[in-house]
């Protein structure tokens, strides 16, 4: 089975690009580099792009980009797309550095962009903002968890890496704990988007520096227990989430189990586990989410 192995970019479109795009420039720490009419293309740093901003008549993400290994046929991945019965195309120049992907729709309408190789924009990290590491991953609310989660599983490759009791999955394409997270709602939207921060300092100077522009904290800092990542969320400037974090889990695929790390509550921490203890699952800390926080 071909699977994809990181995600890379996500699309979103906005009615207000240029207050978008400053909130991920001045206070993200993103570098604008390119501008196509109504799109702008930023990058933290090695990608061409990180995020991708439209126009667009209301906020919502509507696009993933996720890269194959290397050297894979994209005429025997559209195959094994087809293979489920999906409908796929092949675009040619579909984003900026990307000459070639393969384009089809998840179960829950959300584009998936493929493809092999694109140009890196080496352009490095940048002196102010917050600057992540990288993208991490992109949640969703779904009105059909289990069947998103087949989908994710059969189709593109993810593995489960743990379940918070039968309503939030969190998925995993690579040695990241998830990539993907997919949570139980009433209709079918993004939840947050999710960057990696360097560490604990990071996550505080992160506050700090949304603290002068008067951006408020969501929920946080909390641990959490599925993943262990220490997390920040607060919202942009269309009021999506965005999550910052460090210290996520990372498997062994050979073993299936995460690195050991003293915060852990079995020795060795196994994939696939069905958090029960939802309290715990949620904020080892304590502290639960705000009211609404999941809708």
């Amino acid at each position: 089975m071909i699977t994809v192995n990181r995600i890379v970019y996500a699309v979103f479109e906005t009615p207000d690009l240029e207050a978008q795009i400053e909130h991920y420039t001045k206070i993200m720490g993103l570098t604008l580099v390119a501008r196509d009419g109504d799109s702008a293309y930023l990058s933290a740093s090695a990608d061409q792009h990180t995020v991708v901003l439209r126009k667009g008549t209301e906020a919502r993400c509507d696009t993933l980009g996720f890269q194959l290994p290397p050297g894979t046929d994209l005429g025997d991945y559209a195959k094994q797309i087809e293979s489920h019965g999906l409908s796929t195309k092949r675009q040619s120049d579909p984003q900026p550095s990307i000459s070639e992907a393969l384009v089809f729709s998840d179960d829950k309408g959300t584009n998936i962009e493929a493809f092999v190789s694109a140009e890196p924009a080496n352009i490095g990290f940048q002196p102010q903002g917050i600057v992540p590491n990288k993208l991490g991953h992109v949640a969703y609310n779904c009105t059909d968890v289990q069947s998103t989660v087949r989908f994710y599983c059969e189709v593109l490759g993810f593995k489960v890496s743990d379940w918070m009791g039968d309503f939030f999955a969190f998925l995993r394409c690579g040695p990241d704990h998830h990539t993907i997270n997919l949570v139980q709602g009433q209709k079918t939207k993004m939840h947050h988007i999710a960057f990696e921060l360097r560490d604990w300092t990071h996550i505080r100077d992160a506050c700090d520096w949304l603290a002068q522009d008067r951006i408020p904290l969501v929920w946080g800092p909390v641990r959490h227990g599925i993943g262990h990542n220490i997390s920040t969320y607060h919202r942009n400037a269309d009021g999506q989430i965005i999550e910052l974090f460090c210290e996520l889990d990372r498997v062994n695929e050979a073993l299936d189990c995460y690195d050991p790390r003293p915060y852990h509550q079995e020795f060795p921490q196994k994939s696939g586990k069905v958090w029960e203890d939802i309290q715990l699952g949620a904020n080892m800390w304590g502290t639960p989410p705000p009211e609404g926080f999941l809708d």
